[in-house]
């Protein structure tokens, strides 16, 4: 079943366009990883889909409704934000706040949620990320790992249809990376719809279903996953999994 379609998404700012011309389909319980080297337009497009950059361009199917993303208001922008999830490069922790706060802060301000509620929701968030032995620790007590694994709970803490992440490893020492990759594969194997802007190759041959390369504000080459890791038709696609290959050896 269709969760979300995006067509046509374009953007640029000074200069370049740094989306050219973008368009993806997502079904119920896809895990979609999108690859590319730096500037590839990666995470622009993530952030146009979830308005934290206005698109120039482009048209959005979500839960049943149509929307053109250059003229977006607040109140439609407000209704899909309640019903996805946005995990970041760099956590976007609230610094004064406890974990446990951290994940009820949006339930209670933005959904004006019971606080007994919110928190119920937020420790059983916490239990899954395995991070409720810490959940009265400040961010700054805690470890790169640790903080995302919250920011992943707070994520959930929605019960959204589709969580976007922005290259959710990108900040973490390779220690670390670890268990956050562990903790978005069990969301994988729950059914959780995810679009994952990464660059992590493992997570993508092993988690993902489909699998995206970006490059230039463009999709050059789009498969399920198996197909595009095993037998890819672009040569830009070869010659990128080529290129990983060898920096891997």
């Amino acid at each position: 079943m269709k969760v979300l379609e995006v067509q046509h998404v374009k953007k640029h700012f000074d200069g370049p366009d740094i989306l050219k011309d973008v368009s993806l389909s997502v079904d119920s319980g896809d895990v979609i990883a999108i690859l590319g080297p730096s500037g590839s337009g990666k995470t622009t497009f993530l952030r146009c889909i979830n308005f934290l950059e206005r698109a120039d361009a482009g048209t959005m199917w979500f839960d049943g409704r149509d929307y053109d993303l250059s003229h977006m208001n607040r109140r439609d922008i407000a209704a899909i934000r309640m019903r996805t999830g946005f995990v970041f490069q760099n956590y976007n922790l609230f610094r004064n706040k406890t974990a446990l706060q951290n994940v009820t802060e949006g339930l209670v301000t933005a959904r004006h949620m019971g606080k007994e509620q919110a928190e119920g929701i937020a420790l059983e968030q916490l239990r899954r990320v395995d991070m409720l032995d810490r959940k009265d620790h400040f961010p700054s007590q805690l470890s790169g790992g640790q903080q995302q694994r919250v920011a992943i709970a707070r994520a959930m803490a929605t019960d959204p249809e589709i969580i976007y992440f922005d290259e959710p490893t990108s900040a973490l020492d390779p220690e670390l990376i670890g268990e956050v990759l562990g903790v978005m594969k069990d969301l994988a194997s729950q059914g959780m719809t995810m679009v994952v802007v990464t660059h992590e190759m493992s997570f993508a041959r092993n988690v993902s279903n489909r699998a995206i390369l970006m490059e230039d504000g463009v999709i050059v080459e789009e498969a399920p996953t198996a197909d595009f890791f095993n037998a890819p038709k672009m040569d830009r696609t070869k010659a990128f999994l080529s290129m990983l290959s060898s920096y891997a050896q």
